[in-house]
C-alpha cells in the first residue's frame, strides 16, 4: 500500500512511501529520508507530480500514539495556503522539535489532575449576562467577543464558560499575549478551578514540553494556558479556544514562520467546529469591524468588579511648566505624587523605553553610538553599564576616541525608564523604587517582587508597556505618563490603535481595589484630541472613526496587505533584485504591488532591507497567486525574501 507521508521540513507536499503497516490519515511514523531517518505524519494527499521516476521507500514503523485529528491537518493546509508557508513547516509547528513522544508513566500526569473543584466565586448579575451571551448551548463554531473596562472581571466569565466546556469531557486552550510573567494568572486559575493547567510557552524544559504534549495527545491534560505556539499542540478534543488581550500586539509571530496566533486560533475553531471567545477592553479594529458586519457576537461588561471606579484624568501642560535643566518631571508632578503618597498609594511613572538613554552623544565629536548591524542608535543601559542594540543584542562599553584622539565626552539624550528612576530617587530617597520592565522582570525572582508589589512594599514603579498586560496591584492608585508624545510619533498605521489600546490597558491598573485613581498626562501638544480618544470611556467612538478612516484609504481590514521584504548583505544586489523582482511579478498577481523601498530600519543584524507591499481584496486569491509567481523567481545568491501576510509592524 501507498501511502502519502508529510516530512517536518521546508516542502510543500507529501512523499509516497509503501507499507504493509495498516495505517490512516494522521498516524505518525518513521521513515527513510535521505541519508537518515525522519519522523513524519500520515497525510491526506499524495504529492502532485507523479511524472517523477523514483524508487519508493518502506516506511520503518507506526508511533503507537492517537493519530492527529484530521480537523488540525485540515487546519495546517489551511495555514500553509494562508500564510504563504510550506506544508512540512506548518507541521513543525505540532512537532517536538520534528519529534513525537510515545505516553509516558502516568506519575508525569499528577500535577495535572482534572477534578474541579465545587465553586466558590459569585458572578454579578452583569457578569452572568455576559456568560448567558456566550451560547454555550450549541457546541459549535462561532466568536464571541467579551468586552469589558479593565478590572470588570473578564477572566471570571470566561473561567466559568470553560468551566462548562470541561465538564462536559472536552479540552480548553488559553492564549495569552505575555507569558513570561503567569504567576498572578497561574494562581487566579488554580483559585478557581482546583488543579493545575498546563503552561506552554518557550521558556519551559524539554522535559516539560514532552510531558505536555504527550498528555495533550493522550487527554492526560486538559488546559493548556500558553503563548502563541499552544495553538499548534496536537488536542484530541478541544471543546473552546480562549485569546485573552485579543488585541495585544504580541499575538503577531514576526520571526521564523510568521502569523498572527489571534487570526489562526479562529481559522483553528472554524477547522475544528468548537466556539472561541476574544477577551479585551479595547477591541482591535479589525475585530470590531467584524462585530459591526455580524460575523461576531459580543457582549460587554461596563462596570468594574465591585463597583469600583475608574481612573480620572488630568492633563499637565508643560508649555505652561518649565522644566529644570536634565528632569523629566514637571514640580507639579512631584506635588500630586506626595499626595498620593500620603494616603499610602503606590505610584506608576509610566515611559515606554528601556534603559537609561536611546541617545549617546560627543559633545566634541557629535557623533552618536550606533549598532554596527543595524541603522539605529544603540540604547545606553546605565545599571550594567553597556550600551545595547534592542534588535540584534550587539553589546558596547562606553568608551571611544575622538577624531582628534581625545577620549570622547559623553552627553545623554532622551530618557529611558533607567533614567526616570535615578531623577524619582533623588526626588523621593526614602522610598522603596523599581524598575517594571523586560530587562528586571523576566527573571527567577520576578514571583517574589510581584508579591511586594502586590503587599505595597514597593511604593513606586517605573515601568514600560509590560506593566500594562494584565496584572492586578490593588494599591495602584497613580500613574505618571511621563512623555505622551513620544508614542504619538512614528510611521505605524496602526500608532493611534495601539496607542488608544495600551493607555485603556495601563489606566486599567489603577483604582482597582475601589479608591479613588488619577492618570496623569505630560505633554507639550495642545492638541489634546488624542488623550480625549484615549482617555474617552467608551472606546467604540474612536474605533468608529479609525474604521472609516481605513475604508476611506483602502486600509486594512478592507483590503489585505501582504508585506515582502528583501534582505542581503549586499545594499545594490538588494536594491537590484527588488525592482526586478517586481517587474517579474506586478503582471502575474491579483493585486497591486508598491515600492519597493528602504525599510524604515534599513539595515538589520548585518542585512540591508528593502520592502514591497502587495495590497488586494480579502481572498485566498492574492496568497495563491503570489506562491505561484514567487517560486518561479530566482534571486542573486545571499538574497533572501521574507513574505509577512498581514503585516502589523513596518520597521
Amino acid at each position: 500500500m501507498r501511502v502519502p507521508i508529510l516530512i517536518p521540513n521546508i516542502f510543500n507536499y507529501p512523499f509516497t512511501y509503501e507499507t504493509s503497516l495498516n495505517l490512516k490519515l494522521g498516524d505518525y511514523v518513521e521513515v527513510p529520508f535521505g541519508k537518515s531517518k525522519a519522523i513524519g505524519v500520515v497525510w491526506d494527499e499524495f504529492e502532485k507530480n507523479k511524472n517523477k521516476n523514483y524508487a519508493i521507500k518502506q516506511v520503518i514503523k507506526k508511533f503507537e500514539i492517537p493519530s492527529l485529528n484530521k480537523n488540525t491537518i485540515k487546519f495546517l493546509n489551511w495555514f500553509s495556503e494562508y500564510n504563504m508557508v510550506p506544508k512540512g513547516m506548518a507541521l513543525k509547528l505540532v512537532l517536538l522539535s520534528s519529534k513525537v513522544v510515545e505516553e509516558l508513566p502516568k506519575k508525569n500526569y499528577e500535577n495535572f489532575n482534572h477534578k474541579i473543584k465545587i465553586q466558590k466565586f459569585k458572578l454579578t448579575l452583569e457578569q452572568k449576562e455576559n456568560l448567558k451571551k456566550m451560547n454555550f448551548s450549541n457546541q459549535k463554531f462561532r466568536v464571541h467577543v467579551l468586552q469589558g473596562v479593565t478590572g470588570s472581571g473578564k477572566t471570571i466569565v470566561y473561567f466559568e464558560a470553560l468551566r462548562k466546556i470541561l465538564s462536559n469531557g472536552f479540552q480548553g486552550l488559553i492564549l495569552l499575549p505575555e507569558i513570561g510573567l503567569t504567576g498572578q494568572f497561574e494562581k487566579k486559575f488554580i483559585e478557581f478551578f482546583g488543579f493545575r493547567a498546563a503552561i506552554w510557552h518557550s521558556g519551559i524544559t524539554k522535559k516539560n514540553r514532552e510531558i505536555i504534549w504527550s498528555g495533550i495527545l493522550n487527554q492526560k491534560i486538559n488546559v493548556v494556558i500558553g503563548a502563541r505556539s499552544s495553538l499548534f499542540l496536537p488536542f484530541k478534543n478541544l471543546g473552546l479556544i480562549i485569546v485573552d488581550e485579543e488585541h495585544d500586539q504580541s499575538y503577531k509571530q514576526d520571526e521564523g514562520i510568521i502569523y498572527n496566533a489571534r487570526d489562526m486560533a479562529i481559522s483553528r475553531a472554524l477547522f475544528e467546529n468548537i466556539p472561541i471567545n476574544l477577551v479585551t477592553a479595547v477591541p482591535s479594529v479589525e475585530t470590531y469591524d467584524n462585530i459591526k458586519k455580524g460575523k461576531y457576537t459580543s457582549s460587554k461588561l461596563h462596570k468594574r468588579y465591585k463597583n469600583a471606579s475608574l481612573p480620572n484624568y488630568e492633563i499637565i501642560n508643560l508649555n505652561k511648566i518649565k522644566l529644570e535643566p536634565q528632569s523629566w518631571i514637571s514640580k507639579k508632578i512631584i506635588e500630586k505624587v506626595n499626595f498620593h503618597l500620603k494616603n499610602k498609594d503606590q505610584v506608576l511613572f509610566f515611559l515606554n523605553r528601556r534603559g537609561f538613554s536611546p541617545h549617546a552623544l560627543c559633545k566634541k565629536c557629535l557623533k552618536s553610538f550606533s549598532c554596527p548591524n543595524c541603522s539605529i542608535n544603540l540604547v545606553y543601559h546605565k545599571n550594567k553599564q553597556i550600551l545595547l542594540c534592542h534588535y540584534c543584542g550587539y553589546k558596547s562599553q562606553l568608551v571611544r576616541k575622538c577624531s582628534a584622539n581625545q577620549m570622547c565626552d559623553f552627553i545623554f539624550c532622551g530618557p529611558g525608564v533607567e533614567r526616570i528612576y535615578e531623577e524619582i530617587k533623588k526626588r523621593f530617597p526614602l522610598k522603596k523604587i523599581l524598575i517594571f520592565s523586560s530587562d528586571t522582570m523576566n527573571k527567577k525572582n520576578s514571583t517574589d517582587i510581584l508579591k511586594k508589589i502586590v503587599n505595597n512594599e514597593i511604593q513606586i514603579l517605573v515601568g514600560t508597556q509590560l506593566i500594562s498586560k494584565g496584572f492586578h496591584f490593588p494599591n495602584l492608585n497613580c500613574i505618571v505618563v511621563v512623555d505622551i508624545d513620544l508614542t504619538s510619533q512614528g510611521h505605524d498605521l496602526r500608532g493611534t490603535e495601539k496607542n488608544l489600546q495600551l493607555y485603556h490597558q495601563l489606566a486599567g491598573r489603577a483604582g482597582r481595589a475601589g479608591k479613588p485613581a488619577i492618570v496623569y498626562f505630560q505633554t507639550y501638544n495642545l492638541n489634546t484630541n488624542m488623550i480625549t480618544d484615549i482617555t474617552n470611556s467608551n472606546p467604540d467612538i474612536f474605533l468608529e472613526k479609525e474604521l472609516e478612516l481605513r475604508r476611506s484609504n483602502n486600509l486594512p481590514p478592507f483590503q489585505r496587505f501582504i508585506s515582502l521584504i528583501v534582505t542581503g548583505s549586499d545594499e545594490k544586489k538588494v536594491e537590484k533584485d527588488s525592482i526586478k523582482f517586481k517587474n517579474f511579478i506586478e503582471k502575474f498577481i491579483d493585486g497591486k504591488v508598491l515600492g519597493p523601498v528602504n525599510a524604515p530600519i534599513f539595515r538589520l543584524k548585518r542585512k540591508f532591507r528593502v520592502r514591497l507591499l502587495v495590497r488586494g481584496k480579502k481572498s485566498l486569491n492574492v496568497q495563491n497567486s503570489l506562491t505561484k509567481i514567487i517560486s518561479k523567481f530566482k534571486f542573486s545568491s545571499g538574497i533572501k525574501l521574507t513574505v509577512d501576510v498581514d503585516p502589523i509592524n513596518f520597521n
